[in-house]
């Protein structure tokens, strides 16, 4: 198993991955169309010192994706906190640890930039993924809040 930094070749797997609904299926998603948004804000992330999008791959097969933002901050000591975002298993590949290897791996690079938090958020209707990062040593200790502004 494989854990780096996404390449452009792996957008399309990404997508696909981030548009899988939190059913299992049968099959394997096909990876997703790329339209400009998505190359704008796959290379912000890419030229973007704080982000970064990493995927967990096998065989040369995207089998799990989360980015990674690096936040300064005045608390803590002034140490960074990461922010995990888009965290995704692909469905059929669910329940075998990977997840957990790549939440492993995340918080290692995450250590390893001297980052004291890592912190995410989830959508309240995910009990599944409640659970797991719950199992991972997450703790429910703040309420979010989001705003659509569009």
């Amino acid at each position: 198993m494989i854990f780096r930094t996404a390449t452009r070749q792996d957008l399309p797997a990404v997508l696909a991955l981030l548009a899988e609904d939190d059913t299992a299926r049968a099959a394997p998603v096909e990876a997703t169309a790329v339209c400009e948004a998505h190359e704008r804000a796959f290379a912000a992330i890419g030229a973007d010192p704080r982000n970064e999008m990493l995927v967990l791959e096998e065989d040369g097969v995207v089998l799990g994706c989360l980015q990674l933002t690096y936040i300064p901050g005045l608390g803590q000591g002034g140490q960074e906190r990461a922010l995990v975002e888009a965290v995704r298993i692909r469905a059929d590949r669910r329940g075998g640890g990977l997840g957990a290897d790549l939440m492993r791996r995340a918080a290692e690079r995450a250590r390893e930039r001297g980052c004291g938090l890592m912190q995410l958020t989830s959508n309240k209707r995910r009990g599944a993924a409640h659970r797991f990062y719950e199992r991972l040593g997450f703790a429910r200790s703040h309420e979010g809040f989001k705003l659509p502004l569009a």
